[in-house]
């Protein structure tokens, strides 16, 4: 890879601790030199080239080859993640080393299987290969290296290194076919990767008395046994049925049950979700009530006493499973609420004693990357404001409200109502950004693919659901409002992912730590007295990152950014 950088793999054997000195062999692997040992060894000169060469680390997948390197307190400043970058050239999710090197050899992704001469060989059998050679006749790698049981050996794990430098150099010719900023995106992306193996690590801080408290005034007591629990679950049931006599029995865990019963009180809606029922709070009293076991409910299940003792540990953080990109428009997820947490619980959300939080968030992120992608100057001009909606609303004629119902509308997908009204106006404003996301739609009902901003393939084809194109309208425009919003959607992911690798780079000498990325908000963990500093370095970042993703655009993009000490103190 002919990019000025020093390319370096890390492998760690399957199986090997990550801790340091727990055992297990490791491996950094060049192009002109290998070296192989105890995995405590490698992790250490992994450290000490970090310190002093910054080199980009290829690896092919962090989640299973930085661990130990980001648990030794590494922080590696660049690298190539061949899983992460998969899915940015091919969309989807999968993305394990059988998948990533056929694809970047120009191979089917399935190996076909081995022909045979023995009429009664078992099907699928295996021609037997030389044990240390890793790549089969036909040009896939040999199976039981993609499951690691091969990994047993130092020249095992250098062939296997040597091997995610060939598929990091051909990577990178493929991108470079899609332009720099698709090269910077890959970059981000990895960056990504290796900061949901921090997260992972250090955790988001709950204060665990506070969350108690917040559990208790929902769901009631914590529950001694399991039939206090079974009590308690009658209780919150017995709190909606009792405006609906007759109808005792209705099991509320059941949709289909709840809209039996809504539509016996008069309230007949298609589903039973909360924005469907919201208007009906006031026609009858078992709306309200409904709404508000919902909400207990909710936290009893899921976010509840079991929730607290099983994903918060014993340094009060709470984990999940990170990961950088969601297999469609290329968002970051977490597992055990660290991405759907419910509001009523943020208050247990808390910095440690002499730390604080940063909290940033993006405003009005999507409307301002549709500018960008664009190129539509007069939606460019827009976001010159603090409140972009604002001066649409004022290009338009119309009020702001409905400004923001006409933008929202045109990335997704909304018709109808005054929804469709406000659309014709924006398109005769903005006629650049609406054509932009009309060829998006078409695209998509197509199911034709198409590319982000940065480079990620959007594949709308798989929603076909094996029929054929035209036979289903319906199926059809789901996927061309998908197409039209998965653009919008994963530009702002890229966007995002390259203002936390930003701001994960300036904030290291302040001792911060990133403990949530939420969509489009960021939250810092950081000592006090590097507080305001770091919130500072966070607004520098966006406009850092913002410049360079954009081209220069003439493009403002805004961040809500404070310092606080408990995640409910930040302004919705």
């Amino acid at each position: 890879m002919s990019t000025g950088e020093e390319l370096i793999a890390l492998v760690v054997a399957p199986g090997t601790g990550v801790p340091p000195g727990s055992g297990g062999l490791a491996a950094l692997v060049a192009d002109e030199w290998a070296q192989t040992g105890p995995a405590a060894e490698i992790l250490a000169r992994a450290g000490r080239l970090e310190a002093d060469r910054h080199p980009r680390w290829v690896w092919w997948a962090a989640s299973t080859d930085a661990p130990g390197l980001v648990r030794a307190r590494t922080r590696p400043r660049r690298c190539w993640d061949l899983a992460e970058v998969h899915r940015l050239l091919h969309g989807g999710w999968e993305a394990g080393p059988a998948v990533v090197w056929a694809e970047a050899h120009g191979i089917p992704t399935a190996p076909p299987p081995p022909p045979s001469e023995d009429l009664f060989a078992f099907a699928g059998e295996e021609p037997r290969l030389a044990d240390d050679v890793l790549v089969r006749p036909d040009g896939h790698l040999r199976p039981d290296a993609v499951t690691g049981a091969w990994l047993t050996t130092p020249e095992r794990l250098v062939a296997w290194g040597r091997a995610a430098l060939v598929v990091a150099e051909r990577q990178r010719a493929e991108l470079s076919g899609e332009g720099p900023r698709a090269l910077a995106t890959a970059h981000a992306e990895s960056a990504a990767a290796v900061l949901c193996v921090e997260l992972e690590r250090d955790g988001l801080p709950i204060d665990r008395a506070r969350a108690e408290q917040l559990i208790a005034a929902s769901a009631g007591p914590r529950p001694a046994t399991e039939e206090e629990a079974a009590a308690a679950r009658r209780e919150r049931d017995r709190l909606v049925l009792r405006h609906v006599p007759c109808r005792e029995s209705t099991d509320l865990r059941n949709p289909a049950q709840v809209r039996e019963l809504l539509a016996a009180v008069g309230v007949d809606v298609p589903t039973t979700r909360k924005w469907v029922l919201d208007p009906y709070r006031d026609t009858h009293p078992v709306v309200d009530a409904l709404l508000r076991w919902r909400k207990a409910e909710r936290v009893s299940s899921t976010y509840g006493y079991r929730w607290l003792d099983t994903a918060v540990g014993p340094d009060d953080r709470l984990r999940g499973r990170w990961t950088a990109c969601d297999g469609a428009g290329g968002r970051m997820t977490a597992e055990n609420g660290l991405h759907n947490l419910p509001v009523d619980l943020r208050p247990a959300v808390a910095a440690a004693p002499g730390w604080a939080f940063v909290r940033a968030d993006l405003g009005q992120v999507e409307p301002r990357v549709l500018a960008v992608v664009s190129g539509d100057a007069a939606f460019a001009e827009a976001t010159r404001a603090d409140d972009l909606y604002a001066p649409v609303a004022s290009r338009l004629g119309v009020e702001r409200p409905v400004a923001k119902v006409a933008v929202l509308a045109a990335m997704y997908g909304q018709r109808s109502g005054a929804a469709g009204e406000a659309l014709e106006g924006l398109e005769r404003a903005y006629p650049v950004a609406m054509a932009h996301l009309d060829r998006a739609y078409a695209a998509g009902v197509r199911g034709a693919d198409l590319r982000t901003f940065g480079g990620r393939l959007i594949r709308t084809g798989r929603f076909l659901a094996d029929r054929p194109l035209g036979s289903d309208p319906a199926l059809d425009a789901a996927r061309g409002r998908f197409a039209r919003n998965a653009i919008i959607q994963g530009a702002a992911a890229e966007l995002f992912k390259a203002w936390v690798a930003t701001v994960r780079a300036g904030t290291a000498a302040l001792g911060a730590e990133i403990v949530l990325c939420l969509h489009d908000e960021l939250l810092l963990h950081v000592p006090e007295e590097h507080a305001a500093e770091a919130a500072e370095q966070v607004d520098r970042s966006l406009g850092a990152a913002a410049h360079w993703w954009s081209g220069g655009a003439p493009v403002r993009f805004v961040s809500d950014t404070s310092v606080i000490h408990r995640w409910s103190e930040a302004k919705e």
